[in-house]
């Protein structure tokens, strides 16, 4: 079959509907993903859906190709992403989301985990290649059931997490899948919730749900003005990924939340391995240290993050997109609800919630950059930037992702986007002296490499 290259992204499947995707490659790729699930042994898979208007059809149509494929399913219906993976982690081992995630409302597209190991890169690939062959199986057996997992998630995390007090919290769905179930989850724990656009639309009237954009957090902070609410929480469309606004409208970016979730980890696990990504700020390491801590500095992509952890059984990982992977008392996949409440029980400590995150360590910095590229030109560019990057001590190189230059008072970084073509630039300084520097000499790397370059700010 003819299939459009560029849906098969680094760490799944996505394209506008139904241009690029459409029912008959969502049935296709069922057929593909059954197929190689009975491969590995595994027998059932989970299906659930964001609250995008393409979803019902484009879960239907999956539903039909694993089915089709032999494969027993487990229809989860309108679900966060985190939903879906606690599915595949308490009903089977594999499963599927039609989700978009933060992209606009006419993307959708396929997180994938099989044998409960997240699929990307070059299986995603192989799944590609299956799809636009055929070379895939059909079986008589495959059974449809449906499964409400909202109570069992529900009384899970309302079982783990306990507030040492009653919280008032501003909480943002807005409109994406978490409105669903975030609120009432939060009111179990013993908040006092002010909602704000939890009706499941998947026309966005509000504002897009993406909270790593700061334009998106503008109701939270009113609302945070308007009622004295202690904090504000912001979910992205699929529920993954946690906004964090205090009191004062301060946005506290995930590189911050994961100094507050380390050390609150690591006082149960002394010595434990955490992990973040290169994005993430030069002031997480040296808190993750302090706090008795191994840290970990690691490749950007939720995938990516999730096998690491495997390997480094590490309790804890983050990264400054918003994902945030708990290991110790959760199941390791990414949850922003979660997220957010075991950041309330860390908070619920202290009279003050908003002096904890205001005294976290903090820099100056850029928000996420982005450099536009030509198909294929960043990994092209940034493997230039690795040969001609050369700083005098004390300025430290690493290339793990990209090129990643820190010095005494910050950092800078380059590195190509796995999921669209441009570079991804962030700089950081402990002054503002410090980052203008760290800028300029940046910038004048890149130029070399590229001398055409023009900086935007980053667009998902």
């Amino acid at each position: 079959m003819q299939l459009a290259a560029s849906i098969f992204k680094a760490y799944d499947i996505r394209g506008v509907v139904p241009d690029t995707l459409n029912e008959e490659v969502a049935e296709a790729l069922g057929l593909a993903f059954g197929t190689q699930a009975l491969q590995q042994g595994e027998h059932t898979v989970a299906v659930g859906r964001d609250g995008r208007l393409s979803g019902p059809a484009l879960s239907s149509a999956l539903i039909r190709g694993l089915a089709a494929a032999g494969v027993d399913v487990i229809d989860i219906g309108m679900v966060t992403t985190p939903m879906l993976y606690f599915a595949a982690h308490t009903l089977c081992r594999s499963g599927i989301q039609v989700t978009g995630s933060h992209n606009p409302k006419d993307y959708n597209g396929f997180k994938m985990v099989l044998g409960g190991r997240a699929i990307y890169g070059d299986d995603i690939q192989v799944l590609r290649r299956m799809m636009e062959v055929e070379n895939w199986q059909r079986l008589d057996g495959g059974r449809v059931r449906e499964v409400n997992v909202g109570p069992a998630y529900h009384d899970r995390i309302v079982g783990d997490v306990k507030l040492q007090r009653p919280m008032r919290v501003v909480i943002d769905c807005g409109n994406g899948v978490a409105g669903a179930s975030a609120p009432a989850l939060f009111r179990a724990l013993g908040c006092e919730v002010i909602e704000l656009f939890s009706e499941v639309d998947g026309n966005f009237p509000n504002h897009h749900p993406d909270p790593s954009k700061p334009e998106n957090l503008q109701d939270v902070i009113r609302t945070l003005r308007e009622t004295g609410a202690e904090l504000g929480l912001a979910f992205d469309g699929d529920g993954d990924r946690l906004g964090i606004v205090t009191q004062g409208g301060n946005n506290i970016y995930p590189d911050r939340q994961m100094i507050l979730f380390a050390r609150d980890v690591l006082s149960r696990v002394p010595g434990g391995n955490i992990l973040f990504d290169v994005k993430c700020s030069q002031r997480l390491a040296p808190a993750i240290e302090a706090a008795g801590g191994v840290a970990h500095i690691y490749k950007t992509g939720h995938s990516l993050i999730k096998a690491r952890m495997k390997e480094l059984d590490s309790p804890l990982g983050g990264e400054m997109s918003g994902h945030i992977f708990f290991k110790e008392r959760w199941y390791g996949f990414d949850d922003g609800t979660y997220a957010g409440a075991r950041l309330l029980e860390v908070l619920s400590r202290s009279p003050d919630a908003n002096a904890v995150l205001d005294a976290l360590p903090t820099s100056f910095s850029t928000p996420e950059l982005n450099v536009a590229c030509a198909e294929g030109e960043p990994h092209t560019v940034v493997a230039q930037l690795v040969e001609l990057a050369r700083f005098d001590a004390p300025a430290k190189v690493s290339t793990i992702d990209g090129v990643r230059v820190d010095w005494p008072d910050g950092f800078g970084l380059i590195r190509a986007s796995n999921t669209t073509p441009v570079l991804v630039l962030r700089f950081e300084g402990h002054t503002p002296e410090a980052l203008h520097r760290i800028e300029a000499s940046m910038l004048t790397l890149l130029r070399q490499a590229k001398p055409d370059a023009v900086v935007g700010a980053s667009a998902h």
